[in-house]
């Protein structure tokens, strides 16, 4: 009974030993000195109201801040990742060039969606008198020079009656970056219903009937080394018509 009882237990000690040697050959060993892994990217909390600087709105967002440790890695280069923007070679083309090798989350494509939302946005907003939408999406000095224009209206007792129809084109017509900071032009051909009533609510500007054309030049802009992922528009230009 007891020569029994000693080989059942050499039996498992053994087979312990084995299972034991086989875990720390599969799993390996822990030594304290092992490579933490990395922390998953917090979000950047860049937007309306959050973008730091306190101004609201945002013209143009880019897929990510800039340089930030948890941006995607930027897509592969291709010769013809801009062929439906710009001409291969133009400068727009190797501005854009520029300006995505310093900042990798930039798409063209998503900057004219956002370009063309932020053209109406402020077209509305400066017609309605909104000091409070215009601020986030304009330089400090196109604001103050839209700001000014609305207090001279307001003095005026005039109002502004818009109705945005379409925009019919958004094209790229220079693209640039100077040190960090990328400016981007875009010609804008757009249609919309506007007239300028006085006081008394007698039509001044414009037909309130009447669809009219326009088009505008107008170039945002953006500092790629800062985290606030917005674009801003910095001129104003009337473009030919």
């Amino acid at each position: 009974m007891q020569e029994s009882f000693d080989v059942t237990t050499i039996v498992f000690a053994l087979l312990a030993i084995f299972v034991v040697w086989k875990l720390r050959s599969v799993l390996g060993t822990r030594t304290g000195h092992e490579k933490r892994p990395d922390r998953a990217p917090q979000p950047n909390g860049a937007g309306p109201n959050r973008n730091g600087n306190g101004n609201d709105g945002v013209v143009v967002r880019l897929p990510g801040a800039a340089n930030d440790a948890g941006a995607p890695a930027a897509p592969a280069e291709s010769r013809d990742r801009w062929t439906e923007l710009a001409e291969p070679g133009s400068k727009v083309w190797l501005g854009l060039d520029q300006i995505a090798a310093a900042d990798r989350t930039f798409d063209g494509k998503d900057f004219i969606g956002g370009a063309k939302s932020a053209y109406e946005m402020i077209i509305t907003a400066f017609a309605a008198g909104d000091r409070q939408a215009l601020r986030g999406l304009l330089s400090k000095d196109v604001f103050d020079s839209f700001s000014q224009a609305i207090t001279d209206r307001e003095s005026r007792g005039e109002k502004v009656e818009t109705t945005f129809v379409s925009i019919d084109k958004a094209s790229m017509v220079d693209a640039v970056l100077r040190g960090k900071v990328a400016q981007i032009t875009m010609r804008f051909v757009s249609k919309l219903i506007t007239a300028t009533r006085d006081r008394n609510g007698n039509v001044i500007d414009g037909d309130p009937e009447h669809v009219s054309d326009l088009v505008d030049i107008w170039t945002f802009e953006r500092d790629t080394s800062a985290r606030d992922p917005n674009w801003r528009l910095v001129v104003v230009a009337d473009g030919d018509r």
